[in-house]
């Protein structure tokens, strides 16, 4: 199997991204979204930034490597009855199905940029987007010392090193490749503008409880708590993420969790 496929099929993303709606949700009404408007939601989960797209009017695609997100976005979608909203299975670093400028917006929010092979995700999306069209990313930036980045470096510390050629996801989170990936896509620098913003995890329990959530559902923790209980490091591993999560916790309530990340929001003006 694809690793990619293999690592976010592994848990249920849809119990971590329960904890990101009401960002989802902010971070589209930001967008410009008009009725009719064609949106691709690239690495789209189970329609954290979909859905609230389709309810305000877009028709919209969510494509995302992992079978169980894809279903489980159709449902959502079913559920609310929008049917201008559908998800399928596919590859951000190859959209065969999809003919060139299909599209008049092309998103992915902490999607895409775990995909392998970076220009080839970059020059997808430029393909996908019409002319007069926009592409936007929401990207984690490396050493960042808010959450998710964190998440990501501590569990690295207890995994094996990746394999050779591998690039780290967090690469998209850095300008200047960001702009060297699309320029190999045939987009001038000019075009691309960058934003730091902020991506709020909600969840209605303590920090530690939203620990136990990506310890049994997040596929890299999932990873790091396999690697360190074959090193009986699992201990240290718990240790760290819950010390992290208590940190960053906002809320005024011990009962409750509420952690901002920050993260890159590329925009590309084709």
């Amino acid at each position: 199997m694809n690793p990619n496929k293999a690592l976010w099929e592994k848990g249920d993303f849809t119990r971590i991204a329960e904890s990101m709606r009401e960002s989802g949700e902010a971070l589209v009404k930001s967008f410009g979204i008009r009725k009719g408007l064609k949106v691709l939601d690239l690495g789209c989960g189970d329609g954290t930034t979909a859905l609230p797209t389709a309810r305000l009017g877009a028709d919209v695609l969510g494509v995302d490597i992992a079978r169980n997100l894809v279903d489980a976005g159709n449902k959502r979608a079913k559920e609310e009855s929008l049917t201008n909203c559908k998800f399928q299975e596919g590859d951000a670093t190859n959209l065969r199905e999809h003919a060139d400028h299909s599209f008049d917006l092309v998103v992915s929010i902490f999607g895409a940029m775990f995909a392998p092979k970076p220009f080839d995700v970059a020059k997808e999306m430029a393909r996908v987007t019409r002319r007069g069209g926009r592409i936007i990313m929401g990207n984690w930036i490396p050493n960042d010392p808010t959450l998710v980045a964190q998440i990501l470096k501590i569990s690295s510390a207890y995994t094996p090193p990746p394999p050779e050629g591998f690039v780290s996801p967090m690469t998209w989170g850095i300008e200047n490749n960001v702009t060297e990936r699309f320029a190999h896509a045939g987009v001038p620098k000019e075009k691309i503008s960058f934003a730091r913003d902020t991506f709020t995890f909600n969840f209605p329990s303590a920090p530690s409880a939203l620990v136990d959530e990506f310890k049994k559902y997040y596929g890299p923790t999932m990873n790091a708590f396999e690697a360190a209980e074959k090193n009986d490091r699992a201990a240290d591993l718990q240790k760290e993420l819950e010390d992290l999560f208590n940190s960053q916790n906002k809320s005024p309530r011990k009962d409750a969790t509420s952690i901002p990340a920050t993260f890159l929001r590329v925009t590309v003006a084709l």
